[in-house]
């Protein structure tokens, strides 16, 4: 099992930015691959961005590419999300988790979810 927590998520003007952290608890959190999702209101989950399991390898959806940025610490059982340049569009329930799948963006692709951290986008 794997725990994982998100935090960091509020209400911020459009332009501006967020960072969102997760924090893993449980089994070995440097196996895992990790990811970002989100859910807006009436809308399916949408993945963001994954890292994989070392840190080197990550995948961005167009969404975020170029203004969103993966980080992990597996020293600390950390994943932080930077988000610069919000929109309002952003706006959503942003959840970490975590899989050991190396590829894959469905959400089956990944076994652990958090409860998710609502960021919301004012225009």
């Amino acid at each position: 099992q794997v725990q994982l927590v998100e935090s960091g998520g509020r209400l911020v003007q459009a332009g501006g930015s967020l960072r969102l952290s997760c924090a893993a608890s449980g089994r070995t959190f440097s196996g895992y691959r990790m990811a970002w999702f989100r859910q807006a209101p009436g809308k399916e989950r949408e993945f963001v961005v994954s890292i994989s399991a070392g840190g080197t390898v990550t995948n961005y959806a167009g969404s975020g590419e170029g203004r969103f940025t993966v980080s992990r610490d597996n020293a600390k059982n950390t994943v932080n999300l930077q988000m610069n340049s919000l929109k309002p569009e952003d706006t959503a329930v942003y959840y970490c988790a975590a899989g050991l799948r190396r590829i894959g963006i469905q959400p089956s692709d990944f076994s652990y979810w958090g409860q998710g951290t609502q960021v919301t986008v004012s225009s």
